[in-house]
């Protein structure tokens, strides 16, 4: 072989050696853009974020996972937009290490999560997940914010066997959801100052899961207004406590 030939092997080589290493560090390279197709024809679209945890493809053992729902303002068809706050948001920016398959659907604009259309959809994106990568089906976690805090609520209270734990940030909910889910643990979350959804919205739905004898912890951050999911996202406590919780 000569040496005219060596060389563009040899750069080749190093750019994938390169790419591989800066994709190892770099969590957002990790996080990759995909489109669901369901329904007849496969006519129904969703795009979503995916994020593969450190060390999948190096093992063969089972992971958890969450599934992350956005606020109304992600809404729309720019799937970089979902990852403005929550798990999509710390992945691509490197703050923690969160050893979790996490999935982060879009929601279309003038849609809302806690549509009978959009749960349907949601349900069918757990299954091709599942039944594509390697996730530990008693560790499946919810969580949303603001109208993903909602979605969350009527998600869980519409396929509660679907999941292991939910974590619900400034939502809401129907109270007659409130004996499945009793079975359910849950950690809620909301601003006393929110002007948004108002407090009152929790209050309500952990009252209601109470009155069946659920299982629940709920924080209430008195001084935060509707962002009351920054500090609830960054804190490490939520992913310890998800990966506690087990079906």
């Amino acid at each position: 072989m000569s040496r005219n030939s060596i060389v563009p092997h040899f750069f080749t080589l190093y750019s994938l050696l390169c790419y591989t290493v800066i994709a190892a560090a770099d969590p957002d390279l990790r996080q990759t853009r995909e489109q669901l197709a369901s329904g007849p024809g496969g006519k129904q679209k969703m795009d979503y974020l995916l994020y593969l945890p450190n060390g999948y493809h190096e093992s063969k053992k089972d992971w958890p996972l969450i599934l992350f729902l956005h606020g109304a303002g992600e809404r729309g068809t720019h799937i970089d937009k979902v990852a403005k706050h929550g798990p999509p948001k710390i992945v691509r920016d490197g703050t923690m290490d969160l050893p979790f398959i996490i999935v982060s659907p879009q929601c279309p604009n003038g849609k809302w999560w806690s549509d009978q259309a959009q749960l349907k959809k949601l349900a069918a994106l757990l299954d091709t997940i599942e039944n594509k990568y390697r996730v530990d089906k008693q560790r499946v976690y919810l969580t949303g914010l603001s109208m993903g805090g909602y979605g969350t609520w009527h998600l869980a209270g519409a396929r509660p066997e679907r999941f292991a734990a939910i974590a619900p940030i400034c939502g809401g909910g129907n109270p007659k959801d409130a004996k499945k889910l009793s079975a359910l643990p849950m950690w809620v979350f909301h601003g006393a100052r929110d002007s948004v959804v108002p407090l009152a919205e929790s209050e309500r739905m952990v009252r209601a899961v109470k009155a069946e004898e659920g299982e629940t912890q709920f924080t209430i951050y008195p001084e935060a207004g509707h962002d009351s999911w920054s500090a609830t996202y960054a804190n490490p406590d939520l992913y310890d406590w998800f990966l506690q919780q087990q079906r």
